[in-house]
């Protein structure tokens, strides 16, 4: 059975299964380091859900929450599951828990964003009940 929780500080597990995770959805972004993933842990405007199985952990998601002048908005972001758990529920479950969180925490909306490729992804994310939206995303590099 899939347990989701909210990782309050970095443990070497979890840097671990991040070292193994990241790479699965991002090739051009490295792992976290140990100190970078507990400052995200520590940090009142992001929450890292983790998904184990007994203990084995199985998929994280990243929710940030933050205050705008129209309101508490929600983000998620870095949704992976370990692609030998695909298909079974786990991201899934980790949405839903996520989207609960920032409802409870007043958020008025929940955005993502999933690149058209990641199909399965996308699929999932419409099934949940996330809507398309016309936008156009802008990324600013330095």
């Amino acid at each position: 059975m899939v347990e989701i929780s909210i990782a309050g500080n970095a443990t070497p597990e979890l840097h671990n299964a991040l070292v193994r995770l990241v790479p699965q959805l991002s090739t051009s972004n490295p792992p976290p380091s140990l100190e970078q993933l507990d400052t995200l842990c520590r940090s009142e405007a992001s929450h890292l859900f983790v998904a184990r199985d007994g203990t084995e952990i199985l998929g994280v998601l990243t929710l940030a929450v933050f205050a705008i002048p129209t309101g508490i908005r929600a983000w998620i972001e870095d949704v992976i599951v370990d692609e030998a758990a695909r298909g079974k529920g786990v991201g899934r479950k980790l949405n839903e828990t996520a989207i609960e969180h920032a409802f409870s925490l007043g958020a008025i909306t929940v955005d993502l964003t999933s690149r058209p490729t990641r199909e399965a992804a996308n699929r999932l994310y419409q099934q949940i009940g996330f809507e398309k939206r016309e936008t156009n995303v802008y990324r600013f590099r330095r």
